[in-house]
């Protein structure tokens, strides 16, 4: 089997929505590709190509992980395909032997939900082998206790969009998920720009949790405005207003920058890409350098996207993509 699973851009609402605000997330046209083949043995051995380091075969058995590499270090996204086929077991009842091949369209760490993407798609692929068809609601709930047991704490966000597609609104009371799908009122002429990551979601997220322990009314405020600022948001993409759509991307970057989730090399070309003539940048996922998207209008893009690579050379243009995981036979 053959399971793919988009990666995404979140549009506002990123940190607020694991404490309970509403976040919009899009799926983006890039995504992340898990071949399974069953084994006829119980360990589980990973072909990882274009996640960090390219080549490397790990093989799991009985919670031993053997590497056959030349290189001397472990893929981040190992310790998803792992625990999803844990939980994917857990939750059959079945547990047998596999062989994953993963490859990925975009960059591994970057903020774009390529965790979540790998772990749905895993999901997705492995229960088909099993003989298994999970539906939406099973598979987008697996890959979030997948993303909560690597991480620590996460929302259900990133594993939602990969898992159903489009432009939803999210949030989250206890285990409850609500998803709401929003129809844009134009195109969203977007240019993604990424940095190398200095800290990994799993870090912003601890350390967004441990500030607002230290100052829980000064943190609370500022998670309330990221929530006021996603509403309207809301309104302005429903209503197509590119330029409200901007100054609000504006203000949830300045948000998510006195909560410290930002970084010099990722503020650089957040500004850069406003001066260049984008309505409005800003981070997107957890930060800690990391990936930043830019809005601007289409009779501007071949400029900001050749600005930006002044600033770093990862630079790429996205178009919102509607469709979510989906399997396949390797025949098909």
């Amino acid at each position: 089997m053959v399971a793919s699973a988009p990666g995404k851009v979140t549009l506002f609402g990123e940190h607020a929505v694991v404490y309970g605000y509403p976040a919009i997330v899009a799926s983006i046209d890039k995504r992340i590709y898990v071949n399974a083949e069953l084994r006829e043995d119980e360990k589980i051995r990973i072909n990882a190509q274009d996640l960090r380091t390219s080549g490397v075969i790990v093989s799991i058995s009985n919670g031993e992980i053997q590497i056959t590499t030349d290189y001397g270090r472990t893929l981040s996204a190992i310790g998803y395909l792992n625990k999803a086929i844990e939980l994917t077991s857990e939750y059959l009842g079945v547990r047998k032997g596999v062989s994953l091949e993963v490859r990925s369209e975009m960059p591994v760490g970057a903020g774009l939900g390529t965790s979540a993407a790998v772990s749905v798609a895993t999901i997705a692929a492995y229960s088909a082998c099993l003989g298994y068809e999970l539906s939406k609601d099973e598979i987008a709930r697996l890959g979030w206790e997948v993303e909560k047991s690597v991480q620590g704490i996460a929302s259900p966000m990133d594993t939602s969009i990969a898992t159903f597609g489009g432009v939803l609104k999210i949030w989250f009371e206890g285990n409850t998920i609500y998803r709401v799908p929003l129809h844009v009122g134009s195109e969203l002429p977007l240019v993604v720009s990424y940095v190398e990551r200095e800290k990994s979601t799993r870090d912003m997220v601890m350390w967004v949790k441990s500030l607002r322990d230290k100052h829980p009314e000064l943190v609370n405020g500022i998670l309330e405005h990221i929530g006021r600022t996603t509403l309207e948001a809301e309104k302005a993409l429903v209503g197509g207003d590119l330029r409200e759509i901007g100054v609000l991307m504006n203000i949830n970057h300045g948000l998510l920058e006195a909560l410290g989730v930002s970084s010099r090399r990722l503020n650089e070309v957040v500004h850069t890409a406003r001066m260049a003539g984008a309505l409005g940048s800003k981070l997107t996922g957890g930060g800690g350098g990391g990936a930043s998207i830019a809005l601007t209008l289409p009779d501007n893009i071949d400029i900001l996207t050749n600005v930006l690579k002044l600033v770093t050379p990862h630079v790429f243009r996205t178009n919102i993509q509607y469709e979510g995981v989906r399997v396949n036979h390797l025949s098909d």
